[in-house]
């Protein structure tokens, strides 16, 4: 199993300037860089500042001139929210700059508050719809000269410009969690991203499940692969570990409270959480965290992450994104790479995916 870093700028409150933010995520990519991680991964939010990532390809080619050898992902581009031209153009450019070092993750979107400012009346469902109509699209444009009669778009024969380096392709990953999405992905040779947010064991090994009922549908088609987002904190210590829990706890309570809409946001931070708040929520507590997590120190995170590599996940991508400071992640993110991908002898920092296989795409 190899590993990965999943990274946004994060902002809980204003105390920290925009600038620092991105700075700080810079300096925490080359860690993974020269750590020998495989890949870096940036998703796509707007108006949020609790994820701030108006678009991952800027993110990306930035990073493909900061890095030496790491992959550069999306993780992830919200379908509902791109044209299909537009897209496989900028994915493809993308590509080229970084000189074939492209993964594209799509996913349909997850934000309410996202789907009613940029695609008023969107709903999960429809968002899902679109995300099956624009994959086999962006492929199409890659390939060249062609014309689309779609449900949600249409347009005459068109050739992505420019087309990507990587050939046919980059690597395309579909994030998925029920198992008409896992099906979908495999069934159009894609890889898959799961993660179970909160939750623990038993919804990992679901998702698993999911993944291998959907190659087993599709036996005549080579296998994708599946990484596993999870959060995860490696402790100098107990002390350091439960802080970390507690700290993780926070996260998900703002990350649930965005998830509703219901909250009052200004300047895009969220009406803050009382501690009241947090202390009383049904299913966020430190000790779920940590039942739940990778959090602790180097041999209990050795532990999890092999009982993950025993389940079949091909990569483990480390959700940096707490709340927590920067030092802090970035000691975690140190003793991860110095403490615990030792225990892992499959690193592949910087190895390009043989683009002539077609199971990946």
């Amino acid at each position: 199993m190899r590993f990965s870093l999943f990274i946004h700028m994060e902002r809980v409150s204003d105390q920290q300037t925009q600038q620092q933010l991105y700075e700080e995520m810079i300096e925490l990519c080359q860690i993974a860089d020269r750590g020998g991680m495989y890949a870096i991964w940036t998703g796509e939010h707007h108006g949020m500042n609790f994820t701030i990532a108006p678009n991952p390809f800027l993110n990306l080619v930035d990073l493909a001139n900061k890095t030496k050898n790491v992959r550069l992902g999306t993780g992830t581009v919200v379908a509902p929210f791109w044209h299909p031209i537009k897209l496989a153009g900028e994915a493809a450019m993308t590509d080229v700059i970084s000189n074939g070092r492209l993964d594209i993750g799509i996913a349909r979107g997850a934000y309410s508050f996202e789907y009613e400012r940029l695609v008023p009346g969107m709903d999960a469902w429809s968002a899902g719809q679109r995300l099956r109509e624009m994959i086999p699209a962006i492929k199409a444009l890659w390939k060249g000269d062609y014309a689309h009669d779609g449900e949600f778009w249409k347009f005459p024969k068109t050739t992505s410009s420019p087309q990507p380096l990587q050939q046919p392709h980059p690597p395309i990953w579909v994030a998925a969690r029920d198992p008409n999405s896992h099906e979908f992905a495999v069934q159009n040779g894609c890889n898959v991203q799961v993660t179970p947010l909160h939750l623990g064991h038993e919804e990992i090994s679901k998702l698993k499940n999911h993944f291998d009922h959907a190659c087993e549908k599709f036996n005549d088609i080579p296998r994708p692969e599946i990484m596993l987002l999870q959060h995860a904190y490696v402790a100098e210590s107990e002390e350091d570990a439960q802080r970390a829990a507690e700290e993780i706890n926070v996260f998900y309570n703002y990350f649930g409270a965005w998830f509703k809409n219901e909250r009052e946001i200004s300047q895009g931070l969220i009406a803050p959480l009382s501690t009241e708040e947090i202390a009383s929520h049904p299913f966020y507590t430190p000790e779920l965290m940590r039942q739940n997590m990778p959090i602790g120190q180097a041999s209990d995170i050795i532990e999890r992450l092999k009982g993950y590599e025993a389940m079949g996940y091909d990569e483990f991508s480390f959700w940096i994104d707490t709340g927590m400071s920067f030092e802090r992640k970035k000691a975690s993110l140190e003793r991860m790479i110095n403490e615990v991908m030792p225990a892992f002898t499959q690193q592949y920092a910087g190895k390009k995916q043989d683009a002539e296989i077609p199971a990946l795409y």
